[in-house]
């Protein structure tokens, strides 16, 4: 199998998926490396797919651009866990964080956070690892792009935010 087809039956998988995909399993099931699927999916992502990425695996990213929206915020550590049940409990769904950072500029992680379990694995991650959240980088300053099922869920959210303190401005 060439590298054009294994696209192909990488992209049809993602499809047919509604679970993230490992670049391990990928890897198993086409014989190949782990790091020859990482390839594959920046090529894919370079052709436009919109292939999402979180410590699971990798998914197919397909939403109505209105349900999407942008959230500024600032918070110090103990308030990342407090900032996603608001998101989550409201009906959204964290996409990524993007930071401006001074020397880097924009930089941008995918999150893929939809759910308490999910939020609270992240902040457990943080905690094992003694990592700092990327907001570190700005002083707690950081952007998140988030789906929402309408406008109501987005109202229900900033409400949730604002009563935090921590919601800056939002798109």
């Amino acid at each position: 199998m060439n590298g054009e087809e294994r696209k192909k039956l990488i992209i049809q998988r993602l499809q047919q998926s509604k679970e993230p995909i490992s670049a391990s399993s990928f890897a198993k099931e086409f014989a190949v490396t782990r790091q020859i699927i990482v390839a594959d999916i920046a090529l894919l992502r370079a052709m436009g797919h919109a292939i999402i990425a979180d410590n699971k695996g990798y998914m197919l990213h397909t939403i109505e651009e209105e349900n999407i929206k942008r959230i500024a915020v600032k918070h110090d550590k103990n308030q990342v866990l407090d900032e996603f049940y608001a998101v989550v409990d409201h009906g959204g769904k964290f996409l990524d964080v993007i930071v401006e950072h001074s020397i880097y500029g924009r930089i941008s992680v995918d999150l893929n956070i939809a759910s308490r379990y999910d939020a609270d694995e992240f902040v457990k991650k943080i905690n094992t690892t003694k990592a700092n959240p990327l907001s570190f980088l700005t002083e707690g300053v950081h952007i998140h792009t988030i789906e929402v099922a309408d406008e109501n869920a987005f109202a229900r959210i900033k409400d949730a935010l604002t009563k935090l303190n921590i919601l800056i401005e939002t798109t």
